[in-house]
């Protein structure tokens, strides 16, 4: 089953003095785009954070954010009882005012508070790597979800274009007829003897270089082998874009060979069909 790289979660946990909220969204990219947002106070766990996606996400434009309504504050402040101190004998030397203003002035200046910053509480890290692993459960199934649409048209288009091929093969042999009367005609109109055994020769030469079968057979195993790829248990969009460029060089060499307009208009049907592959093919993990 393949996934497709696009995708989107979010988890919300409302703990004792936060609301933290969790979100994931992924688009596509040929590799590994990791973009992560964590506040300050969890800066230290951003590298498990991003392993973690990696070995999780494998590929895509991956955008991580963590954001924190707080209640109670990341950090606390507490007077500098100190520095308040200080500022009050200095006031003393230079106003004349009672302890009350004194005190009013020195708050104001600078320094008077000092910041305190709270450890990491593991356990509460400990809640919010539940909630990681749950956002990217989610943005998988997500992907799962996509990757069955994508399935379900890659085996539409795959079919359209072995149902084009059925009619190719169908046209074959008239189309080895027309090359046959046409070189004749052409013979005649020159108004020449020719030597039959050496004509013969030339016409299987010329026929051969016109033949189609290898390039119909293999054309049949790589659409084949399409459908195969897409029913494995892992998804890989590189193998599957590898395999369209196969199936798109044997319709190309089918095209350059037919020499006959209704084979020439079903391999630009088919043409289609597989650019319609190659667009969606983009979005595969």
């Amino acid at each position: 089953m393949i996934h497709s790289m696009t995708g989107y979660g979010k988890t919300v946990l409302q703990l004792p003095t936060k609301k933290i909220t969790i979100e994931l969204k992924s688009l596509n990219s040929k590799n590994l785009d990791l973009n992560v947002r964590v506040p300050g106070y969890y800066r230290e766990k951003e590298l498990d954070i991003r392993k973690q996606l990696a070995t999780e996400l494998v590929r895509g434009k991956i955008d991580f954010s963590i954001y924190i309504e707080d209640n109670g504050g990341e950090y606390s402040s507490k007077i500098n009882e100190n520095m308040v101190k200080e500022y009050m004998n200095q006031l003393r030397g230079i106003v004349d005012s009672d302890e009350i203003e004194l005190l009013k002035m020195a708050i104001r200046l600078p320094d008077t508070f000092k910041s305190q910053r709270e450890e990491l509480d593991e356990q509460e890290w400990k809640q919010i790597e539940n909630g990681i692993l749950e956002t990217i459960e989610k943005i998988n199934e997500y992907r799962i979800d996509e990757g069955k649409v994508l399935q379900a048209d890659f085996v539409l288009r795959i079919s359209i274009i072995e149902l084009l091929l059925e009619k190719v093969i169908e046209l074959d042999p008239l189309r080895m007829l027309q090359v046959k009367d046409k070189l004749r005609k052409s013979i005649a109109e020159l108004e020449t003897k020719i030597d039959e055994s050496r004509f013969e020769q030339e016409l299987i030469y010329y026929i051969e270089k016109l033949d189609i079968t290898e390039e119909k057979v293999r054309l049949k195993n790589h659409l084949e082998y399409f459908i195969k790829e897409l029913n494995e248990d892992v998804s890989n969009g590189k193998k599957l874009a590898f395999i369209t460029q196969e199936i798109g060089r044997e319709i190309n060499t089918i095209g350059s060979k037919s020499n006959l307009a209704n084979m020439q208009k079903l391999v630009v049907q088919m043409k289609d069909e597989l650019e319609k592959i190659k667009e969606q093919n983009l979005n595969v993990l």
